[in-house]
């Protein structure tokens, strides 16, 4: 036995269960993926100790930078469970830059940051494979990221993840317009993939109590494991909204994750409106009608914890709506007018007809 005075056994990084060549071998595994997210402006590659980016090169005249950072919540308990990591990369890219767009900013960049119990070289490689393809969904550079080990915070094949996107919007075109808004505009729904990243502990819950397998055939859909389609990556909304968000064609935009429809659009609007939302006028996703038809989620919990549907909602004047709608169904999004900007009464959000 090594002592103080006798160190017959030299104590090593690795040996402590951090190993700097599998952190070395990673970064260059990454690289192919990291540089396919390449866009105007980006500068250098990984590396290095910082990621530059050079914003006058994108044209922006008085920009503001816009930053987000965020998870993906236990969704990862199901992936690590599954042993199925080639999306959830896509979920944290998405919960970073659909939260930047609805401040009017085109995402630029983004980092990733990830921490692990020991570097699996092959699991690694793909989650951040798939924020790569996130990055190129968004069209945004991934500029870098960090990698950490940390054998006594995570046991062997946990891991954790973290996201950081900045964007820029012209200081004239940033949302919400509050002055704007006015009684009698439409609200525009478009179509959630799913979950997306948010109520997977209230999910995994749901699965425990039922005494599912992740394995198992899905119930609400067949030709999937369980696991495989709870995974379903959170949509982008990026690439199909971009182009209206810079045309100013849009009065505000909210981003549906956790709390549902009743707490993510009151943050967009000013203290005098409301919105009255139809909730039969959008086709529910087959996984919310399971978990619905389980009678353990009570309605008050269901509309607060998930999304139902909606992804992202849209504030337009009504002259706007159908030409929307039209531009975002043939980029292959679901959109539809689910709601009404109202004068507001009491609640800020009347979410009528429940299904539930």
């Amino acid at each position: 036995m090594a002592t103080k005075n006798n160190p017959s056994e030299r104590l090593t990084y690795a040996g402590s269960g951090v190993d700097i060549d599998a952190g070395n071998a990673l970064v260059e595994a990454i690289k192919p993926a990291a540089k396919a997210t390449n866009r105007l402006g980006s500068m250098g590659g990984l590396g290095g100790f910082g990621g530059l980016f050079d914003l006058k090169a994108c044209g922006y005249h008085d920009p503001i930078l816009v930053s987000a950072t965020d998870g993906v919540g236990t969704k990862l308990k199901v992936a690590q469970l599954a042993n199925l990591h080639d999306s959830i990369g896509i979920d944290l890219v998405a919960m970073c830059v659909n939260d930047l767009i609805v401040q009017g900013a085109e995402p630029f960049f983004f980092l990733d940051y990830f921490a692990c119990g020991g570097l699996d070289i092959k699991q690694a490689t793909a989650v951040i494979q798939g924020i790569a393809l996130g990055c190129k969904q968004a069209g945004c550079q991934l500029i870098g990221g960090e990698t950490a080990e940390m054998p006594d915070m995570y046991a062997k094949g946990d891991y954790d993840l973290a996201g950081f996107s900045v964007g820029a919007v012209e200081r004239d075109a940033m949302l919400p317009n509050l002055d704007a808004m006015k009684a009698g505009d439409v609200v525009i729904g478009i179509a959630s993939s799913g979950l997306h990243s948010n109520g997977f502990s209230l999910v995994r819950k749901l699965v425990s109590t039922l005494q599912l397998d992740w394995a198992a055939p899905c119930p609400f859909d067949t030709n999937k494991t369980l696991a495989v389609a709870l995974l379903e990556p959170t949509h982008i909304y990026v690439g199909s909204l971009m182009s209206a968000i810079k045309a100013g064609r849009l009065k505000a935009l909210a981003h549906i994750t956790g709390g549902g429809l009743i707490e993510n659009i009151p943050r967009i609007l000013p203290a005098h409106l409301a919105c009255e939302i139809d909730a039969r006028s959008w086709r529910v996703p087959p996984v919310f009608e399971w978990i619905a038809s389980t009678k353990l989620v009570p309605w008050h919990d269901f509309v607060r914890t998930f999304n139902i549907g909606i992804g992202m909602v849209v504030i337009a004047a009504p002259d706007q709506a159908d030409a929307l709608i039209a531009q975002w169904n043939e980029a292959g999004e679901q959109a539809q007018i689910i709601g009404t900007v109202t004068t507001r009464a009491d609640e800020a959000v009347h979410l009528a007809n429940a299904w539930y």
